[in-house]
């Protein structure tokens, strides 16, 4: 078992395998776009793969690609079910955007995927187009039927934002009592990569959940996994669950059990850490596996205890933060 310096149990990586995206939400890059990584610039899929190998057998168990968008990256499929292959990985799931091929669905059904997180912030397509400045919102919910159909694992994530979908919050909660899904409500963070500025939110979990209980008082609290980044609830008789994720406030912290490989191969111990070291570098330089082990360990036993220290950590004349994108969602 693997453990921090403040003594939590780390089991979990969020591996981004890319920073390229087909949308544009508004939240987390500029219309524009980003100064995207060069493909010489991001871990190839057999370094991904070598840094799983030696983190499973750390003690790492869990696995969630991420993005960017993982599906604008090629042979994604293949990659993935070397990942479920590894000796030691037990859980491999994936967050995506909706808007890749519906038969990617089949095969990560087939090769036994945890569970699809569908990033999706609103039920009303004229909303969908504002917030992602794109068209596909289609497309989108038709991913969402395929996942349900197909019995995978389906929890949505959606950023709660003042002034854009908090007409969906309602919406959102009323469709777990017929699908058996997860619908998760998570806090803005200021991850937007310059595309707007950093203000303290309003819609804090607590308000969100006064906000749900105000049309199902019956809303009913469920016990939460351990670890979990959520606080659940349940609407009664419901098929599905209601989560909020604390990720402004960062509630949660004292539990965390993941760490984050950016697609540029930098370990983040903390989602609010500024920079990270470079595994892609250490690797091309010529580090073996013991040596890459150690220094894993080293980063893990300077964690910092929470998102607020992370941040404080950062430079005194850093006022901006990377883009979710570049990070890892």
């Amino acid at each position: 078992m693997l453990f921090d310096n403040h003594g939590r149990q780390l089991n979990y990586l969020r591996l981004a395998v890319t920073d390229r995206c087909n949308l544009r939400c508004f939240y987390c890059m500029p219309e524009e776009g980003l100064n995207f990584s060069k493909k010489s610039q991001i871990l190839s899929y057999e370094e991904m793969e070598r840094l799983i190998r030696i983190l499973a057998k750390l003690g790492i168990s869990k696995v969630r690609i991420t993005g960017g968008e993982p599906f604008v990256r090629k042979d994604l499929v293949p990659f993935m079910k070397t990942v479920s292959g590894i000796e030691g990985i037990d859980r491999l799931s994936i967050t995506t955007n909706g808007t890749g091929p519906l038969s990617q669905i089949d095969e990560l059904k087939a090769m036994g995927i945890h569970a699809v997180n569908l990033s999706l912030d609103c039920l009303d397509r004229e909303r969908f187009h504002k917030i992602t400045r794109r068209d596909e919102f289609d497309q989108v919910m038709t991913y969402y039927r395929t996942l349900l159909d197909a019995g995978i694992n389906t929890k949505i994530n959606a950023v709660v934002m003042q002034e854009h979908n908090l007409d969906d919050i309602l919406s959102m909660c009323a469709l777990t009592i017929e699908d058996n899904v997860s619908v998760r409500f998570i806090e803005e963070m200021p991850f937007n990569g310059g595309s707007k500025g950093y203000t303290p939110i309003e819609w804090n979990h607590n308000r969100i959940l006064e906000h749900i209980q105000s049309t199902y008082p019956g809303l009913i609290k469920i016990e939460d996994e351990k670890s979990s980044t959520s606080y659940n609830y349940k609407l009664p008789q419901a098929k599905g669950s209601i989560g909020i994720i604390p990720a402004y406030t960062r509630t949660i912290c004292g539990s965390c059990d993941r760490i984050r490989l950016t697609p540029k191969g930098e370990l983040k111990t903390c989602l609010y850490q500024n920079g990270g070291f470079s595994f892609r570098d250490f690797m091309r330089d010529g580090a073996t596996d013991q040596e890459i082990e150690t220094q894993f360990k080293n980063l893990f036993s300077q964690r910092a205890k929470d998102g607020f220290e992370a941040e404080k950590q950062k430079p005194s004349n850093s006022s901006s933060f990377e883009s979710m994108a570049t990070i890892g969602g």
